[in-house]
């Protein structure tokens, strides 16, 4: 794997945010898994092999709700498409992907775009695509940015891209797609378009159907805990977020404190059918 250098997210910051700080201005207290509401999950479609591969979940965009207030609340661009790097290197029958999500930093993050990305057979791929446009297309699966990473569907995009978290589970014990599973879509705005936050005590930090893959406990730790990522055409991919930090990111999550050069993720996947 790959060894990246960029700045720290716990480095010291004295901000005026509650609860404890993560060095970069990503303060809270405990984000194992944000809201666990059950509501609005979608069902599993039929993912079972066929010659013509999965059944499609969606096919066509539909409107999302409360598109004025994500502008505002996730500081959407019109006007910029990301450029951070997104690269890939094959591990056996996975692929460990890097996107760097940085965004120029805490601080510069709301002047920033998200990263847009999509899962082929070839590894995750950049989209290249602003903010506002993203909230009309089903190109892309996950936008990421900072701490935060949505899929394209619910509350962040007009598809169907989904999720089932496994905390029971590790990423090599995931073998099988359980039968009767839900997946659940973003989904973190009220019926009159108030945002619906986690629990990490940042203010407009939105609960993602993706947030029990970090806690919080003086650094972002990575809680290695599997999902199962449903996309629009049918196709299941697993998943865990394994880094946060380009570096030392196992100080992190052993000791609470450590990691540097934030924003910096690396994922690890597969195709399960």
């Amino acid at each position: 794997m790959r060894t990246l250098t960029l700045f720290s997210l716990c480095a010291a910051l004295s901000l005026g945010c509650n609860g404890k700080s993560d060095g970069d201005g990503e303060t809270g207290e405990d984000t194992s898994g944000g809201d666990t509401d059950d509501t609005d999950m979608q069902d599993t479609a039929d993912t079972g092999d066929t010659d013509d591969g999965p059944d499609a979940v969606c096919t066509e965009p539909t409107d999302i709700p409360c598109t004025d207030a994500i502008i505002l609340d996730l500081s959407l661009h019109d006007d910029k498409v990301s450029e951070g790097e997104v690269s890939n290197t094959a591990d056996g029958a996975d692929f460990i992907s890097f996107i760097d999500g940085s965004a120029g930093g805490y601080d510069a993050a709301a002047r920033n775009p998200w990263v847009y990305v999509k899962f082929t057979e070839d590894g995750l791929v950049r989209v290249d695509i602003d903010d506002e446009t993203a909230l009309e297309s089903m190109d892309w699966d996950v936008a990421v940015r900072r701490y935060i990473i949505r899929l394209n569907g619910g509350s962040s995009g007009p598809s169907c891209v989904g999720a089932a978290s496994f905390t029971e589970s590790t990423y090599d014990d995931l073998d099988s797609i359980p039968d009767g599973i839900s997946y659940r879509l973003d989904d973190f705005y009220t019926s009159d378009c108030t945002i619906k936050t986690d629990s990490s005590g940042l203010p407009g930090s939105p609960s993602v159907a993706l947030g029990p893959w970090w806690s919080y406990a003086g650094c972002v730790q990575t809680t290695l805990v599997p999902h199962l990522v449903q996309l629009a055409d049918g196709h299941i991919i697993k998943l865990v977020v394994e880094e946060y930090y380009a570096e030392d990111q196992d100080v992190c999550n052993s000791t609470g404190s450590g990691g540097s050069d934030s924003g910096m993720y690396t994922f690890k996947w597969t195709y399960m059918n």
